[in-house]
């Protein structure tokens, strides 16, 4: 799983999508993959289509991550820059001046403050979420999503057709793609224990 390409899992993802039944445009949605990935949305439906990642410096690249974060962070919250950067300053270490300088995309953070950045936000996949170019970043993202989807004997994670009105697993797994990366590490780490305790209770 870990070598396939982006368009192998693209691959997999709409036979995934003709399978259950669902609207492409509503599973592979660029502006909410854009925010889980911190790349632009335009290049986000760009490499759903098939195009190419654009031209970029890996600097340019963590640059405009970090700012991406930045802005989905106060547009949530409705938090002020300054606040914003006086967390990061108080949390890391750093002068509040240097802090808003790289959330504004204007500086590159040094490798020690990214490694910071990577737990304050609460980012999967280590400083590569910052560094990785977007088709990479992008494959990330929608690997993780087929896995949701699918267990691991391939067996879909989602309401079967027998299913009563009331299993609302597939909705659940849904709504849980837009949830805030600290709700979705928290939901992701109880999914994990649950299975974890699934498997034992099978070895018995």
């Amino acid at each position: 799983m870990e070598s396939t390409p982006l368009p192998e899992t693209l691959r997999r993802l709409d036979a995934l999508i003709r399978q259950e039944g669902l609207e492409r445009s509503e599973f592979l949605d660029a502006r909410r993959l854009a925010v889980r990935t911190a790349l632009p949305e335009d290049v986000v439906g760009a490499l759903l289509r098939g195009g190419q990642p654009p031209a970029e410096t890996v600097n340019e690249r963590v640059r405009s991550r970090i700012k991406a974060l930045a802005d989905g962070r106060r547009a949530r919250t409705g938090q002020r820059m300054s606040d914003l950067a006086g967390a990061i300053s108080a949390r890391l270490g750093v002068s509040a001046f240097w802090a808003r300088q790289v959330c504004a995309g204007d500086k590159v953070p040094s490798v020690e403050l990214l490694h910071g950045l990577v737990d304050f936000f609460g980012v999967e996949w280590g400083e590569a979420f910052f560094t990785a170019p977007a088709d990479e970043a992008l494959n990330r993202e929608l690997r993780s999503l087929l896995a949701a989807r699918s267990a691991p004997e391939g067996r879909a994670v989602v309401a079967s057709a027998s299913a009563g009105r009331d299993d609302v697993r597939g909705f659940a797994l849904r709504q849980a793609r837009d949830l805030p990366e600290e709700r979705w590490n928290v939901l992701n780490a109880t999914l994990k224990a649950l299975l974890e305790l699934d498997d034992q209770e099978g070895d018995r």
